[in-house]
């Protein structure tokens, strides 16, 4: 039921934006569960409907081993979505930081 929250919430982050682990886990309303959120991430049943390379840790930092791709996949896939990474592997959180509100509330009912 966690893991579902998780990706339901992963779903809602929009291209060009990323959100931390412990973000998702305060929108799944359990915020003392980055580490899990981590665990169903990794868990992620698919990757075309579940942008878990949105997901950073909470210094913006990409993860050292993506899973879906190998180490540069996370930097690739975010820098197409137009995602600035730096040489240390960390994205600008205030530039690039969801803020957790749906971007086009027209998504939500299928007009967009």
């Amino acid at each position: 039921m966690f893991f579902e929250k998780v990706y339901e919430q992963v779903k809602r982050i929009p291209k060009g934006k990323v959100a931390t682990y412990g973000q998702i886990a305060k929108l799944c309303e359990n915020p003392k569960a980055s580490r899990a959120v981590g665990y169903a991430l990794h868990a992620n049943p698919s990757q075309s409907e579940i942008p878990c390379h949105r997901v950073v840790n909470r210094f913006g930092k990409l993860s050292p081993a993506f899973v879906f791709g190998g180490k540069n996949a996370q930097r690739e896939l975010l820098e197409n979505e137009g995602v600035v990474v730096d040489e240390g592997d960390i994205v600008n959180l205030e530039e690039f930081g969801w803020d957790g509100q749906d971007d086009n509330i027209f998504k939500e009912f299928g007009l967009f």
